[in-house]
């Protein structure tokens, strides 16, 4: 077995240490020594190799809390992650030297919404880098080999971390019920936005018109497939009649305008973060054309047709990765696309 980078003190069936950024509170995040768990038969120790920044990570930092969800405890954040097993349990097949990203979700598997294939709801679910459940930024980690997939060759563990939020982009997808002879508008073009366009790209959408008021990210959506880029700030969006909506930038206006530029009968995903309750979403318009307004939560077995899509070219990973940081930097790393704008995906390296 090759000898992870970093050495830490471990045995199997007995606690091991790491380094990990684990946030105190609000704006308070220390790296720190960690234990390990002990590695269960159907486990595998993971050694990082990349991290992705989110938004819900940012808002726990700055505030301590994402949506409803408080920060209660010190707690480990980060979900997007992506390594080598440098060690697997009695009952796990994958092989230590095997690239893996990590699937976050922990569904409870055994209730009425799980074992009806809805999973990604769980009401009694978890996921790593959710408080109070301790999450990836760490140099080594142990997760169920259930929560893993490999990593093929075209798609380095060191920029692995991006797959988690094309899962996202892709189930997004599937929940639009796009097909190739669609018009598409997708409002926002942060990360998962450009990820959008180069999924429906990539299943041969006809038209797709992305809008923001960020010209750098425009710019990037019009060189990924994108067929028209607005920046609603200065200009109106004239086009209408679209099949579907996926609105990707979670405001509120965007979603609304977004839906007034709909056909009778089409379909408007919310895949950006909602508010707990909105006013101002045309619902008297969604009522008398019969526009289905549904939502996207993570992924529900989208990680396979995520990798494909990446392994294949269809979608380039390294076009939304726009900084990297050193785990000691955590902090930065998270404030980075508040801080510079310019930044989309941000990859923690270790």
């Amino acid at each position: 077995m090759t000898a992870p980078t970093h050495s830490i003190v471990w045995d199997t069936g007995h606690l091991g240490r790491t380094e990990a950024a684990v946030l105190h509170a609000a704006r308070d995040i220390r790296v720190e020594d960690r234990p390990l768990p002990p590695l269960g038969v159907r486990d595998v120790l993971v050694e990082m190799k990349s991290g992705g920044i989110c938004g819900s990570d940012m808002h726990y930092f700055a505030d301590g809390q994402n949506g409803t969800n408080v920060l209660q405890k010190p707690t480990v954040l980060g979900h997007e992650a992506a390594g080598v097993i440098i060690a697997s349990g009695e009952e796990s097949a994958l092989e230590p030297g095997t690239a893996v990203v990590i699937e976050p979700s922990l569904p409870c598997g055994t209730c009425a919404t799980c074992l009806s294939g809805h999973s990604n709801v769980c009401p009694n679910g978890r996921c790593f880098g959710s408080p109070p459940t301790d999450g990836l930024f760490a140099r080594h980690t142990v997760v169920p080999a259930s929560s893993v997939h490999v990593l093929p060759d075209a798609i380095p563990a060191e920029i692995g971390a991006a797959v988690e939020p094309l899962a996202v982009a892709v189930w997004a997808v599937e929940r639009a019920q796009v097909e190739p002879g669609h018009r598409v508008l997708v409002t926002g073009a942060g990360p998962i936005g450009l990820l959008v366009v180069q999924v429906l790209a990539a299943r041969g959408v006809r038209e797709i018109v992305v809008t923001d008021v960020n010209d750098a990210r425009l710019a990037v959506a019009a060189g990924l497939g994108a067929t028209d880029a607005v920046n609603t700030a200065t200009q109106h969006l004239a086009a209408a009649g679209f099949d579907c909506l996926i609105e990707c930038s979670g405001v509120t206006r965007a979603l609304a305008d977004g839906i007034l530029a709909l056909r009778p009968a089409a379909r408007a995903v919310v895949v950006g973060q909602a508010k707990a309750a909105v006013d101002g979403i045309p619902l008297g318009f969604l009522q008398r054309y019969e526009i289905d307004l549904v939502t996207a939560f993570r992924y529900n077995n989208a990680f396979p047709t995520a990798i494909e899509l990446a392994a294949s070219g269809k979608v380039d990973l390294r076009s939304i990765i726009t900084s990297t940081y050193p785990l000691s930097d955590v902090a930065a790393a998270l404030e980075a696309p508040v801080s510079d704008p310019s930044n989309l995906k941000v990859l923690i390296r270790y």
